[in-house]
């Protein structure tokens, strides 16, 4: 957008010398934002999928001796609890194993 400024002010407003001046810093301006806006937006991969659960805290809803179903993220999964938990209690996103979430008391 800068650069478009530049240019109009280059050919309406500005002597020749200063006119090519002002372009080639409104380029150079627009070019460096761009490239900045560009980096800063791939700063962090978007996490999707069931790898996005590991670590969160999920609500026992069916008992986990040792397998059972926990509610995330709005969602039932199964689940299997080596140690085991009772319905309602919080339990900690270990890992995935198929469509099976490996969890531990929180």
């Amino acid at each position: 957008m800068l650069l478009v400024g530049a240019i109009l002010l280059a050919l309406f407003v500005l002597p020749s010398p200063w006119g090519i001046l002002a372009v080639a810093v409104g380029g150079t301006i627009d070019v460096l934002e761009s490239v900045a806006l560009v980096r800063w937006s791939r700063r962090r991969r978007a996490v999707a999928g069931v790898e996005a659960l590991v670590g969160r805290t999920a609500v026992v809803v069916e008992s986990c001796r040792p397998e059972g179903r926990v509610r995330i993220a709005g969602e039932l999964w199964n689940a299997r609890c080596a140690a085991g938990a009772d319905p309602g209690d919080d339990v900690r996103v270990l890992g995935v194993e198929s469509l099976t979430l490996l969890v531990s008391p929180a």
